[in-house]
């Protein structure tokens, strides 16, 4: 049942209404949703907190819940000395925070031409997009395959991808939406770089070498077939971007489609 609105008392303020900690680097909080925000599954927005001097504090955060959702939700790292999030992990339900309804970002469906499967390459915090994209229907409209790889350094930290990809497949309204039948073409990645876990490696080494390939039983990648997006460190960024280009894909922007794209606007 989603909570009543609170009167904003700050410019452009949205209320919290949950906030749930994965780790004592790691949380997630959704906030009311502005009437008037229209926004595509991917995008970013500002948001943000008030500084002591009364001057809002802002920075890029994707939106985690899809399009057609009547909350936005929010994953973010903590970082104890970070001007932001230092303050913002001790934000609780009724609390207010900054957002600026003005979503932008190139993790969108309309930067990539129509393809067969797609790749969701995320580390960290970067997975926040792609928890949007996987409950857009669209994204089952337009693909046969849809992948989702998440690499962290420790195995809790991939407590929120697995919470998520747990929600979708077990049905409920992502089933509606979609059909369950849809909902098998998701296929779930995870990988670990520090903790020992059931697949351990930097995607970006785990694709040079061929084993994600061959863990998931698909020949190869191709800009006929294969469309990416990726989200996550800027070396993640940097690396990911000469592989595929290996394989032949070119980068794409809202203004000129093409077969993967890259969020520049922050790293996770």
């Amino acid at each position: 049942m989603n909570a009543p609105q609170a009167t904003p008392t700050l410019p452009d303020a949205q209320t919290v209404i949950e906030v749930q900690h994965y780790t004592d680097r790691l949380f997630s909080f959704k906030v009311t949703r502005p009437r008037t925000l229209r926004f595509r599954s991917g995008e970013f927005v500002m948001i943000g907190l008030l500084k002591e001097d009364g001057k809002p504090l802002l920075r890029a955060y994707s939106i985690a819940s899809p399009a057609w959702d009547d909350e936005l939700e929010f994953y973010s790292i903590k970082v104890q000395d970070g001007p932001l999030t230092s303050k913002l992990q001790h934000i609780k339900k009724g609390d207010q925070i900054i957002l600026r309804p003005k979503p932008v970002g190139t993790l969108v469906h309309d930067a990539l031409l129509p393809g067969k499967r797609i790749w969701l390459f995320a580390t960290g915090t970067g997975i926040a997009p792609f928890a949007s994209i996987l409950r857009e229907p669209q994204t089952y409209e337009d693909y046969e395959q849809i992948i989702l790889t998440h690499t962290c350094r420790e195995k809790n930290e991939l407590a929120y991808g697995e919470n998520l990809i747990q929600e979708i497949q077990n049905g409920g309204l992502m089933s509606e939406l979609v059909g369950e039948d849809s909902l098998k073409k998701l296929i779930y990645y995870p990988t670990t770089t520090r903790d020992p876990s059931n697949q351990m490696g930097r995607i970006t080494d785990l694709l040079k070498s061929g084993k994600l390939l061959k863990d998931l039983g698909i020949e190869g990648i191709s800009e006929q077939t294969d469309r990416a997006m990726v989200c996550g460190s800027l070396g993640l960024n940097t690396d990911l971007k000469k592989i595929l280009e290996g394989f032949g894909l070119k980068e794409g922007a809202n203004s000129e489609p093409a077969h993967y794209v890259v969020e520049k606007a922050f790293v996770g």
